[in-house]
């Protein structure tokens, strides 16, 4: 396999000494939110290690604690390749997600003090400052983080607790959504109306809005699937979010 690579025809930087696995895994996690390891491409240790100016021993162990995260897959023989949800791992996940966060949306309105809330937006603008960056890594956890706060503002401690169980594969989900957006600003953006919603304390707004901001960016990206689980490429993206 041939590595994906940067404009200066390399894929990772060389890293300083101290705390290896740790930089690795963040070169590594980079790599995958950012596209440049596409879902289902191996990670290939001695390429890895060679661009990164390290042994194998620590591009393993990076590795691994990638596939903990639900980023990457051990495969007997072939080592370890992004992970590439199936269709009918997207729909398993989207389903819940749509439910269970619309639920988590209603209680934060039940629950929720004006400081919660205060909370959310000052999450919003790092996502929305995060993405005008240009950094999709960062982005994505960003993203991540907003949903997660919902969830921890409902009160729900059961509740927050499968939403944590479903992070990684969310963080994989909504890196995919990153890669067919022409403009990460816009899918910050889509944030706005769920913000907007929560503020006015309004049950149905919320519903329309998480159903839109997640539930078209399910279809979207399951469009972009075939029955293995690979991208496909082509149509235009609406202001879905993630």
């Amino acid at each position: 396999m041939v590595l994906p690579q940067r404009e200066n025809g390399i894929t990772f930087r060389e890293i300083a000494r101290s705390d290896l696995v740790g930089q690795v895994a963040g070169q590594l996690y980079a790599a995958i939110t950012e596209g440049r390891l596409k879902p289902g491409a191996r990670v290939v240790e001695a390429a890895v290690a060679r661009e990164m100016g390290v042994s194998r021993a620590p591009v393993r162990e990076a590795a691994r604690l990638l596939e903990q995260r639900g980023l990457l897959v051990a495969s007997p023989g072939r080592g370890f390749t992004v992970r590439c949800p199936t269709v009918g791992e997207l729909d398993d996940i989207y389903g819940l997600r749509i439910n269970l966060e619309t639920y988590a949306a209603n209680l934060v309105i039940e629950r929720a003090e004006e400081a919660d809330l205060a909370r959310l937006t000052q999450q919003l603008e790092r996502l929305r400052a995060t993405a005008a960056e240009g950094d999709v890594a960062r982005t994505v956890e960003e993203d991540l983080r907003f949903h997660l706060l919902i969830c921890e503002l409902s009160g729900n401690r059961r509740l927050l607790r499968v939403f944590t169980d479903l992070a990684d594969e969310i963080r994989l989900i909504i890196a995919l959504i990153e890669q067919i957006f022409d403009d990460p600003q816009r899918l910050a953006d889509a944030h706005i109306p769920l913000l907007d919603a929560l503020q006015a304390r309004d049950k149905e707004r919320i519903a329309r809005e998480m159903d839109w901001h997640i539930g078209v960016a399910w279809e979207q990206l399951r469009r972009r699937y075939d029955d293995a689980g690979q991208t496909a490429a082509g149509d235009e993206v609406t202001d879905a979010g993630a």
